[in-house]
């Protein structure tokens, strides 16, 4: 099972939703790097249920670090982090054991795994690990930071709802920071927030997509070919069960446009070279150009909804139907924003320590 991500900082997920804790292992950090335990609290805060569009499952996200910090700084070897699990209900799954969740991974880890998987509350491949994740990503995110670099998402569409797209791109970062309801306009959160409540109210839910842009990183990162920085960072956010699809710069739209309308003219300003547009994302050959990466992902409706779904009950091998009782979000567009942004940090650091040393979160980057 492949749960590491990562070439020089490498980061290792653990745990089931319902089983004691969750966890990760952060491994190539360098010594000597804060480690700001408030910092890691804002983040998880952002991740968590918080309102009535939220799901009913409240854990506190109370983290423990257990090796790789003393007094306040990463000692360089591994870091592990470990997060209790408080607030499980099993029994609500015991009920349905067997019976395949439509879009769920239930069948497809009872194929792979041989039935010895816990297939409680989704158990391993259940969004519940990615407060991990954003614990792993602040670490890094802190660091990116300090050199400059920040890392903003925001809800760009839910359902016929939408938000505005990025303007100027490290201003519109900056104010995100932080948003428990992430929005570049706040008009459009109460639209978002009638679309989730309609898709709750009708018992079923409701996806989007979210943008999301990366500042600050200079020219020259990145790999041609299989370890591009498009490859690299889509490599991670599809580790998201929620993202069904990534594109960059303009993406699709691409294909509805001619070069002279989309290519992005390069000009020197203030002394740097910069581009007049940025429709590539801020990518050219899989490599930085040191414009903001800004890339987008659709983010499917949650799969666990209280109306009545065709299924099979992959035990008995019988044809039957559910109905998922529990607690559910109607909409993760919210809550993965956090979740997206860590995974790209983690990536983005990933990549720098291949370019500059595996020191470049403490000693900076130098070209």
């Amino acid at each position: 099972m492949k749960n590491t991500f990562g070439n020089n900082i490498t980061f290792t997920l653990f745990g089931e939703s319902h089983g004691t804790a969750i966890g990760v292992v952060i491994d190539g950090i360098s010594p000597g790097l804060v480690v700001d335990e408030e910092y890691i609290a804002e983040k998880l805060a952002r991740r968590r249920p918080s309102s009535s569009i939220d799901t009913a499952r409240r854990e506190a996200d109370k983290f423990v670090i257990l090796s790789g910090v003393f007094e306040g700084k990463t000692t360089g070897t591994p870091i592990a982090i470990v997060i209790p699990n408080e607030d499980t209900h099993s029994a609500d799954y015991g009920k349905t054991h067997g019976i395949a969740r439509p879009s769920h991974a239930d069948f497809a880890a009872h194929c792979k795994y041989h039935g010895f998987e816990d297939w409680r509350g989704g158990g391993h491949f259940s969004g519940r690990i990615t407060a991990a994740l954003v614990a792993a990503g602040a670490i890094v995110m802190h660091a990116l930071e300090d050199l400059g670099i920040s890392v903003g998402a925001h809800i760009l569409s839910c359902g016929k709802a939408y938000d505005r797209h990025f303007d100027d791109v490290a201003d519109d970062v900056a104010s995100l920071r932080g948003a428990a309801f992430p929005v570049l306009d706040e008009r459009s959160r109460e639209m978002i927030e009638r679309e989730i409540i309609s898709a709750k109210e009708a018992e079923t839910s409701v996806g989007g997509v979210v943008q999301a842009a990366i500042v600050g990183v200079p020219a020259g990162v990145g790999e041609p070919w299989f370890d591009s920085v498009e490859g690299m960072l889509s490599h991670a956010l599809f580790s998201l069960g929620g993202v069904k699809g990534v594109e960059f710069g303009l993406g699709f739209a691409f294909a509805d446009v001619r070069g002279d309308e989309c290519n992005d003219a390069f000009r020197v300003e203030n002394g740097a070279i910069v581009t007049e547009t940025n429709n590539n994302g801020g990518i050219n050959g899989g490599i930085t150009n040191g414009m903001p990466i800004v890339f987008s992902c659709a983010v499917k409706p949650t799969p666990s909804i209280s109306r009545e779904q065709k299924t099979v009950n992959y035990l008995t091998n019988e044809n039957t139907t559910l109905s998922i009782v529990g607690r559910h979000d109607p909409a993760i567009v919210r809550r993965i924003c956090p979740v997206i942004e860590s995974a790209s940090a983690i990536v983005i650091a990933d990549m720098l320590a291949g370019r500059f040393g595996t020191d470049v979160l403490t000693r900076g980057i130098t070209l």
